[in-house]
């Protein structure tokens, strides 16, 4: 990011730390929502009778239209639509939006119906492993002496995670780990593939039409009109906390705090998201992990924290 300038043109660098804790409150916010939208999902799956695709679906529809909006009247209506006008740009974005977006959200969706939120979260985060295993294919190297203890670190806390020490019998369900690790998958393909389009044309906008796209195209599986699961006053707080907070502001401030810290610095801090998840999960929903799987969950946040790490250079 350049640096701003004073108005004699030295350069000033900016030192302020409030600035800084501007930015690591932000990301620590919005990655705490997001773990805590994750356990009231839950609650709708497993309580309530919503299902994934439903709540994907509605999820993002309507941030999508928010953002766009949002879009429309920062940068202006011309800016936010001059995408369509380029037919390359449209096919990649619908591309990010079928397997990026709806790979990410239903798949993650998917995962907490048939375990919990936090087995769920914590499965997601062997995504950074994911990227640094295809970029060591793609740039034909051996990985180095972090990215090989992180891609261990991974391999063994998933076998903890998923087996919680019981190693005659797996203590998650084969279908929660294989769409744990699709959620993966495509976090590690949301992160990379949308880098270029987002260069260009803004987060916001991309992102937007993105979950718009996608929300279309799940409409003609699930009918979002069509009302299900058992409704309530409770049920559409929920709903309405996944949708605005879990999704909407988490967004905005993880986007926010890049302005004031580094991305390698967001990474570590991302971390609250699976931590708060698991947190609420048992607070609230009576959620127990046990002692090995706590050690195999520390484990792939530990990947994060090295990766994170030798990305920044340290």
């Amino acid at each position: 990011m350049a640096q701003p300038q004073t108005s004699t043109g030295i350069e000033y660098q900016p030192t302020l730390k409030l600035e800084r804790w501007k930015g690591m409150i932000m990301v620590l916010i919005g990655a705490i929502l997001w773990g805590v939208s994750g356990t009231a999902a839950q609650v709708l799956f497993q309580n309530n009778g919503f299902q994934p695709a439903w709540l994907v679906t509605v999820r993002m529809g309507l941030s999508g239209l928010i953002l766009v909006l949002f879009s429309m009247i920062g940068a202006g209506t011309q800016k936010t639509f001059v995408i369509w006008k380029r037919p390359k740009d449209v096919l990649y974005l619908v591309v990010f939006a079928v397997i990026g977006l709806i790979g990410v959200q239903y798949s993650f969706f998917v995962t907490i119906a048939l375990s919990n939120a936090a087995t769920a979260t914590i499965l997601q985060y062997l995504g950074p492993v994911a990227i640094t295993l295809y970029l060591a294919l793609r740039l034909r190297r051996m990985p180095n002496r972090w990215e090989s203890l992180a891609v261990v670190l991974a391999f063994v806390g998933t076998c903890l995670l998923i087996t919680d020490g019981r190693w005659n019998a797996i203590s998650i369900s084969p279908g929660a780990v294989s769409w744990g690790l699709i959620s993966a998958l495509a976090l590690a393909f949301y992160t990379m593939f949308p880098q270029k389009l987002i260069k260009q044309y803004g987060s916001a906008i991309i992102v937007g039409w993105a979950m718009l796209i996608g929300s279309v195209l799940l409409s003609f599986v699930t009918h979002p009109w069509r009302l299900q699961g058992t409704w309530s006053y409770w049920a559409l707080e929920l709903v309405t906390f996944v949708v605005l907070f879990g999704t909407l502001v988490a967004f905005y401030l993880y986007l926010e705090s890049l302005r004031y810290i580094t991305p390698s610095e967001t990474s570590l801090l991302g971390c609250a998201e699976p931590l708060s998840s698991a947190f609420v999960a048992m607070m609230f929903l009576h959620v127990r992990l046990g002692l090995i799987a706590w050690i195999g969950a520390f484990c792939i946040l530990a990947t994060v924290v090295i990766l994170s790490r030798k990305s920044a250079g340290r």
